[in-house]
């Protein structure tokens, strides 16, 4: 009994610990971009937004009415478990984007106990911690708990429906089956990626439990997460009068997922939400259809989506078979994320500037000047009579097109760059970089609009608010941001920047250094190869409950989402489990040199003189 409860101390005061971690880190990556997360899917987080605020005005009535405002068939793009969480943390906390962020945050710093607890299910208590801490360092998570979208918040419940399937598998109950199976179902609430997640895991149940009562808890398992899914399913049959299982919006991701791959457009399929409803605006002869993804028609035209998609996959089959492994292939990536940054935040206001403020103005001339740092293959070329310059880039991914000389500034003090800005093909990025390195202070991306046609693109004011850190000279950089081999065209005007204040927060800039030195090692080329020795440590021992338990997920994904369009943040969950290979991994090295240390000290030889 004393062993046990010193075992469950252990326990708790890890937990405690990795919450702490992994929701300090979470809320350092919040203060860095707090200004900076509304412009991340802007339109998508708005439509959530709405949707919620119409479900605190209408209430379940009018979620279940067929002739209300969320009678809408737009509001079908998403499921609205995403709206409903906001309603319910704007009615406790107020209506603000921090508490979502908070409430996201404290969910994803949870997970990172999870995995703690998944970990110690499976292996050593160490590598268990190992792993918790790896979710809490992780970069990927970190900066998509901030983001205004449910990305991180679907992936809680599945990690939380893996723990109680570990649980279950050592001590067989059929509450804790249900709770996981209903976990799944909430992660269908929130995106529809984890609907056919279910009887996947239920396969792995029928591998994993007693043969007695396999297909009892299997068929439990399945129930549960049914359920949990059938109350959206039944009201959108109320209000639709269609069989609609979670949400649309399969139709256009299968098809812009195919026009990814296919470069020379055989298919004639675009790879855009808007190019998609041009293309049905014309072929129907609707000019209506161009309006919006979902309305007029919107149920019948997603159908006809799938059915287009299926179309080609049944006539290329081959094709697409290579497109499913390449794009599974492309799941094992790590995000490049954004990293705690080393310098906190802005802190002072830049609503209101005065000509005081401005320290350094860049026209069009100056930073075409031959004195600043070009690029070989890019073109500079001023117009409108100097008012602007046109770079267009060289044809490499990331490359640094033009640097301007040194801009003075006062150590630790925030700043804010301006600079007028109109994209005409492919990505940019302007940054704020040091005068002898490559170092960022500030990043922004800014891309080719999406318009209708006859429209002309938008001209933006790109606005970078930074510390300056310990530096007294800083440079502005352009980058090409477009993929390999594809050039980019921008037009540039006038560059400002202006003096805000004393920075403020200097304090937390000892625990940035080490956060952001820790989540500089989370990159695919690291991490990867871990987790793939941690796979194969496993398959050599043969530990087959722990391969199922950590490897149903990874493969779900990579089995179905494969089918369809995919973004790095559809598929979060994958990287969380694979870090629990990577931890096994780690702790399985740091074993081995243990115990090649301790025989060389144990031996009669001692330890070998230098």
């Amino acid at each position: 009994m004393n062993t046990d409860r010193a075992s469950l101390k252990r326990i708790a005061i890890a937990s405690v610990a990795i919450f702490i971690i992994a929701f300090g880190i979470r809320l350092l990556s919040w203060h860095d971009t707090r200004r900076e997360v509304g412009k991340v899917q802007t339109v998508v987080a708005a439509d959530y937004q709405h949707v919620a605020w119409l479900l605190r005005q209408e209430g379940v009535r009018g979620f279940f009415s067929s002739s209300g405002p969320l009678a809408d068939p737009n509001m079908l793009g998403h499921p609205p478990g995403y709206p409903i969480v906001i309603a319910i943390v704007w009615g406790v906390f107020g209506e603000s984007n921090a508490s979502i962020q908070l409430f996201q945050i404290v969910c994803d710093a949870l997970a990172a106990v999870l995995i703690f607890l998944i970990g110690i299910e499976l292996f050593p208590f160490a590598a268990g911690l190992l792993g918790g801490l790896l979710v809490s360092f992780a970069p990927q998570f970190s900066w998509n708990s901030v983001l205004l979208l449910p990305d991180t918040l679907a992936v809680f419940p599945l990690i939380l429906a893996v723990y109680l399937l570990t649980r279950a598998m050592k001590r067989p109950h059929l509450v804790t089956l249900i709770l996981a199976g209903a976990c799944v179902g909430l992660s269908c609430w929130l995106r529809a990626n984890a609907l056919f997640m279910a009887p996947f895991l239920a396969a792995s149940i029928l591998l994993l439990f007693d043969k007695k009562r396999r297909l009892q808890f299997a068929g439990v398992f399945l129930a549960a997460a049914l359920l949990a899914i059938a109350p959206l399913t039944i009201r959108n049959w109320i209000v639709f009068q269609h069989f609609i299982p979670v949400s649309l919006g399969a139709g256009q991701t299968m098809l812009e997922g195919i026009s990814d791959y296919d470069p020379n457009r055989r298919f004639g399929i675009p790879n855009t939400d808007m190019g998609i409803m041009k293309m049905e605006a014309e072929e129907h002869n609707r000019p209506d259809y161009y309006s919006t993804l979902f309305a007029p028609d919107g149920i019948k035209r997603d159908r006809m989506r799938v059915a287009r998609a299926l179309d080609i996959i049944r006539y290329n089959p081959g094709w697409f078979l290579g497109v499913m492994v390449r794009r599974a292939g492309s799941m094992l990536r790590l995000e490049r994320a954004r990293r705690v940054s080393t310098d906190p935040p802005v802190s002072n206001q830049f609503a209101a500037l005065d000509e005081a403020q401005r320290i350094w103005v860049g026209p069009p001339v100056q930073l075409s000047a031959p004195t600043t740092d070009r690029s070989p293959g890019a073109e500079f070329e001023l117009a409108s009579g100097g008012e602007s310059l046109q770079i267009t880039s060289n044809t490499g991914k990331y490359a640094v097109q033009l640097k301007t000389m040194p801009i003075p500034v006062k150590k630790n003090h925030d700043y804010l760059l301006k600079v007028p800005a109109l994209v005409y093909e492919g990505r940019f990025a302007i940054k704020v970089i040091g005068s002898h390195s490559n170092e960022e202070y500030a990043t922004a991306i800014v891309e080719k609009a999406e318009v209708k046609a006859g429209q002309p693109q938008p001209a933006q004011v790109v606005e970078l608010p930074f510390v300056s850190g310990i530096h007294e000279s800083l440079r502005i950089a352009f980058y090409n941001a477009a993929p390999e081999g594809e050039r980019s065209v921008v037009s540039v005007g006038t560059a400002e920047m202006f003096e805000l204040g004393p920075a403020s927060f200097m304090w937390t800039r000892y625990a940035r250094l080490f956060v952001n030195g820790v989540q500089r090692i989370f990159i695919t080329a690291v991490m990867l190869p871990l987790a793939l020795v941690g796979l194969v440590i496993l398959i050599w021992r043969r530990a087959v409950p722990a391969l199922l338990l950590l490897l149903s997920v990874p493969v779900y994904y990579f089995c179905f989402q494969s089918l369809l369009h995919t973004e790095y943040r559809y598929v979060l969950a994958i990287q969380y489990f694979l870090l629990i290979l990577t931890a096994s991994a780690l702790h399985e090295f740091w074993r081995l040199a243990f115990d090649l240390f301790s025989r060389l000290i144990l031996s009669d030889k001692g330890l070998p003189t230098l």
